[in-house]
């Protein structure tokens, strides 16, 4: 597909989510957007392989036609999103062979139905244990946990739901009457407290689970409909409040989300360092992690965990192994910016691992590493002059801070068992 093939789709400047087509109109890839124009406009640019890699480029090559939903906000194009890529499974959306790692969001069975966050992969084992209630809907899964958080944010405030309080007829005989947390702060409707009834609590999961499936229409047919309802029966505040739900849908403030699909449209300007590191006591509960500095600062936001999986479950204490199971499973994120330096922690053999892993993978990214003394301090870095020489100050700081979050994350699984 090439540009002119582009104009013809007359993109709107609106967010929304896209669809590359291939010739037979399959769906090869599914993205969301602020601006439908822009976003899919970067498909077509010249460093379109140094920043979304090889596998994309092929994708754009073999598609021969876009398709787009617009949508009110980007917060719907996230929902709208998730929902599609979960019904057709594209195949350029992720190289792995299935999304299990990813976040989704679950809405429990029960008489007050709690909404969780929970891993795809723990969904089945979750069913499996769970005593009381079971898994009424699943929407997702979310590649973004970040972009998940800011979505909850906002949906809780339009939707207040149940995650984690007691409802107060199943608290015990002479147990303390008192409002949870979020009941005080307007994200929980007073299920601890008795303020709201089962009816209409679960009348406020189907507008949720509305939204969630994209639905805004039925959603907002059946507000108005129970708005009107309520001032037929002179229930005047109810209709008052259903009517603020109804202006909040339409004037959706997903501020905190456009900035982070914004930073998703690569700039060329800004020199992106991408960091690795594994920790493991003798290769038990062994993990990796990427950090992330662009032009010499932190980018906390983008940092990543990933628990070693080995070959067949079973995980060694060889390093460079593990460092090529992370730096594969990096490479399976086509929607995260490439770096345009690797930095890796070891020597020689660790350059070699990584530089066979992004080989086997049609990529060409330059990579150092940092040899470390008997104290564990940086010693030297071993790589490409000119790039050492421009960026060590942001090398060391990337590998430092890498250093620093494996050995966090490594203790944070070991005391309290806690899986990605």
């Amino acid at each position: 597909m090439n540009s002119q093939a582009l104009q013809k789709a007359k993109l709107p400047d609106t967010p929304g989510v896209y669809f590359f087509l291939g010739s037979k109109k399959e769906i090869l890839y599914i993205g969301k957007a602020t601006s439908l124009k822009d976003r899919v406009k970067s498909y077509f640019s010249k460093d379109l392989i140094k920043t979304r890699g090889p596998r994309l480029v092929k994708m754009v090559e073999g598609a021969t036609s876009i398709r787009f939903t617009e949508t009110q906000s980007v917060l719907e194009a996230l929902m709208l999103e998730a929902g599609q890529i979960k019904k057709h499974l594209p195949p350029y959306n992720t190289i792995e062979k299935d999304n299990k790692s990813f976040n989704s969001v679950i809405v429990t069975l029960e008489d007050y139905p709690r909404v969780l966050v929970i891993r795809s992969r723990n969904i089945e084992h979750f069913e499996q244990t769970a005593k009381n209630y079971k898994i009424k809907s699943v929407f997702g899964p979310f590649p973004s946990s970040g972009e998940l958080r800011e979505a909850l944010k906002i949906i809780r405030k339009l939707f207040p739901y149940r995650d984690k309080c007691i409802p107060k007829e199943e608290l015990k005989m002479g147990a303390k009457i008192k409002p949870c947390f979020n009941s005080q702060i307007g994200l929980c409707p007073g299920v601890c407290s008795g303020a709201i009834s089962k009816r209409e609590y679960r009348k406020r999961i189907k507008h949720l689970e509305l939204f969630f499936n994209g639905e805004k229409t039925t959603l907002i047919k059946e507000l108005e409909k129970e708005m009107k309802l309520c001032a037929k029966e002179e229930r005047f505040e109810d209709a008052e409040k259903i009517k603020r739900t109804l202006y909040s849908l339409d004037h959706i403030q997903d501020v905190a989300l456009i900035k982070r699909d914004s930073t998703r449209v690569y700039d060329e300007n800004v020199f992106r360092i991408e960091a690795y590191d594994i920790a493991h006591i003798s290769g038990s509960d062994t993990v990796g992690v990427m950090v992330v500095v662009e032009d010499d600062e932190l980018q906390k936001s983008q940092y990543r965990k990933f628990k070693i999986k080995g070959v067949g479950g079973r995980v060694g204490v060889d390093d460079t192994k593990n460092l090529r199971e992370v730096i594969r499973r990096r490479l399976g994120h086509a929607e995260w910016n490439l770096p345009q330096l690797i930095v890796v922690d070891g020597s020689t053999a660790q350059i070699n691992a990584a530089k066979e892993e992004l080989k086997e993978r049609g990529f060409n990214i330059e990579i150092v590493s940092v040899v470390k003394d008997e104290k564990h301090k940086a010693r030297e870095i071993i790589g490409e002059k000119g790039k050492i020489e421009k960026w060590g100050r942001s090398i060391l700081l990337a590998n430092s801070e890498a250093h620093r979050f494996a050995i966090t994350y490594h203790r944070k699984l070991r005391s309290s068992g806690f899986r990605i």
